[in-house]
């Protein structure tokens, strides 16, 4: 009978890859659905529900943070496990699996600890305001408390996925997401519970994904399994994990930030209809991203198994129907956006003035984001082979090194200082897309060539 690793080492990579990416993909959007559901609920509690809206929305940050650090274990610790099982090293992989565990407990005692003690101060640090820090802190202290389950659920997950198990990885989720949904208005109105009863569906959802997937990863199904013995921290073990988990967690924890700068610059030159059109844009910049990131989902196992194995054909083969496919489509969203943004804009509103101004500022802001499918599949990659030092530049280069300078910076040189703040991220873009590409092409064949010294050497 063939093994899910026997199909990551001998599958035909398209057909697998697309087979790993959808339900990556299904599930990505079935989360962002969630998400949407949950505030609309939340803005809809009778007599409070916009000032509840705004207290969950300023509560959000810290929300990231935490689910930030489960990217740092889970997309630190993954890979390396996959390539380790591609090395025949199924107890090494374990024991990064089961220091991830120690190190996701960890950083729940001390996230939780630092959050109750400083959250409503740093509540009132993000927006919040004496008449929304109570909903705000009702929420968010809720959610810190259940930290513990959303870092199992965040964090381990990916421990399903690397191995190739999509569909599992998937229900992950989709357990999750469907549970939250059914929850949200059975304890935000039938118990009359307010924002209290969306953080326990929140929690209490992500308790039940995180026993799905301690179920499955101490199951029959499961090449990886939790070990009690490797549930400690072990020093080197730790820095493997964190030094390829810097990347992502960057890139998650700065979105916070990235939409404050925006937010701010654009409030202060353009007004409010100009920060709804950003709020428009920035959300289908989400839908852009998750089918993209979908199908990075779906190659890593097979990069990282494959890279392990010596099996470097497939991996360059795997790399080149990623890079491809992402390209395809983020130049088609290009078109759709560039020449059909309705299509788009109406989802979110049927006022005039906001749809002029979104149509137009979108349009700058998307000028080049038929290119950014390139630098989502080189920099994934980079993560999916191990390669820590290259993954973290290529995270800060983008939205801290560029982007945010240059939100800052631009609108001193235009006279229609909107434009300025907009068209910092077509810039910003086009200089990471490239750099990344050409530091991406300039050393892939060299990191294949220096594993199979390495493995010749042992």
């Amino acid at each position: 009978m063939e093994t899910t690793t026997d199909r990551l080492a001998s599958a035909p990579i398209g057909k697998l890859l697309f087979a790993l990416a959808i339900p990556n993909i299904f599930a990505q959007l079935v989360n962002m659905l969630y998400n949407i559901v949950d505030r609309i609920y939340i803005g809809r509690i009778p007599d409070i529900g916009a000032d509840a809206l705004t207290g969950v929305g300023v509560g959000f940050p810290i929300f990231m943070i935490i689910t930030a650090f489960s990217s740092l274990v889970g997309m630190g610790g993954a890979p390396q496990a996959a390539i380790k099982l591609g090395e025949g090293k199924k107890d090494e992989a374990e024991k990064i699996l089961g220091n991830s565990i120690a190190l996701l407990i960890a950083l729940s005692i001390l996230l939780t600890a630092v959050f109750l003690i400083f959250g409503r101060d740093l509540l009132f640090m993000f927006g919040a305001s004496h008449q929304t820090i109570d909903y705000a802190w009702d929420y968010i202290k809720i959610v810190i408390i259940g930290s513990v389950a959303i870092q199992f659920a965040l964090g381990l997950n990916p421990y399903i996925a690397t191995q190739g198990f999509a569909k599992y990885s998937m229900l992950t989720v989709l357990i999750g997401a469907v549970l939250n949904i059914v929850l949200d208005p059975i304890l935000i109105f039938g118990f009359d519970m307010g924002v209290k009863g969306a953080a326990i569906a929140t929690v209490f959802s992500q308790a039940v994904s995180a026993v799905w997937v301690m179920q499955f990863l101490t199951g029959k199904k499961s090449t990886l399994k939790i070990h009690p013995k490797y549930i400690r921290l072990k020093k080197s073990y730790v820095i493997l994990i964190i030094s390829l988990g810097v990347s992502p967690f960057i890139m998650q924890s700065t979105e916070s930030l990235l939409n404050i700068t925006f937010n701010t610059s654009l409030q202060k030159y353009g007004g409010d209809l100009n920060v709804g059109a950003m709020t428009i844009t920035a959300s289908l910049m989400q839908i852009l991203m998750l089918p993209l990131m979908g199908l990075t989902q779906g190659a890593q196992p097979i990069i990282s198994y494959n890279f392990g194995a010596n099996k470097f054909d497939r991996v360059k083969k795997a790399f080149k129907y990623l890079f491809i496919s992402s390209i395809a489509y983020s130049t088609i969203f290009w078109i759709v956006v560039q020449f059909f943004p309705n299509i788009f804009i109406a989802l979110f509103t049927s006022d005039p003035s906001l749809v002029e101004v979104t149509t137009n500022n979108m349009r700058i802001y998307m000028g080049v984001v038929f290119m950014f499918g390139a630098q989502i599949a080189c920099q994934q990659t980079f993560i999916a082979l191990g390669q820590a030092r290259m993954s973290l530049f290529l995270a800060l280069l983008r939205k801290v090194i560029l982007l945010i300078p240059l939100i800052l910076i631009l609108p001193f040189f235009f006279t229609n200082k909107v434009f300025g703040v907009l068209v910092a991220e077509p810039i910003a873009d086009f200089i990471a897309v490239a750099v990344t590409v050409i530091i991406f092409f300039s050393n892939f064949n060299k990191i294949l060539k220096e594993k199979e010294m390495k493995q010749q050497s042992i």
